[in-house]
């Protein structure tokens, strides 16, 4: 049971993510990795919600005081209408691949971040976190189990 907890909580820290839950889960326990790549991927995928309320809650109490809501006014809705064209086109698939790619920087925080500043509807933002968790899980999950696999390819089985 520990291990799974482990999981969880590596999980849910910020800037590691799946990128470090899997391939501990993978390298340090007796589990399958399908069922590490399931508990990881619904962990994050739930996570997701968590940051968007946090994210809307949290700007609400900012944007309530005078001199960071003329900022807001001024820089975010601003680029808000520079990107429109962009969100347009590429929306939630752009920001699906963004979450989903496994960089240190992109992830379900920052993509929870990024929707909210871009406005982003909660809907969209789920959508987009889901096929994201998911392609960043499947490719983590992919090079942690063929790089795994060709460590036994190169030793010699006694």
């Amino acid at each position: 049971m520990s291990i799974l907890l482990e999981l969880i909580i590596l999980t849910f820290l910020p800037f590691l993510e799946l990128r470090a839950s899997i391939p501990y889960g993978i390298f340090a326990s007796n589990i399958h990795w399908f069922w590490i790549f399931v508990i990881c991927c619904l962990t994050n995928i739930i996570l997701s919600f968590f940051v968007y309320a946090f994210v809307n809650y949290v700007m609400k109490l900012f944007l309530k005081v005078k001199f960071i809501n003329k900022i807001y006014e001024k820089i975010v809705e601003r680029s808000q209408r520079k990107v429109k064209p962009y969100v347009d086109k590429y929306g939630t698939i752009g920001l699906a691949i963004f979450i989903g790619i496994p960089l240190p920087g992109s992830g379900v925080y920052t993509g929870g971040l990024g929707a909210y500043l871009l406005g982003f509807k909660f809907k969209d933002y789920i959508i987009a976190s889901i096929i994201g968790v998911l392609i960043a899980g499947t490719i983590v999950t992919l090079v942690s189990v063929t790089g795994s696999e060709a460590l036994y390819f190169m030793l010699k089985v006694i």
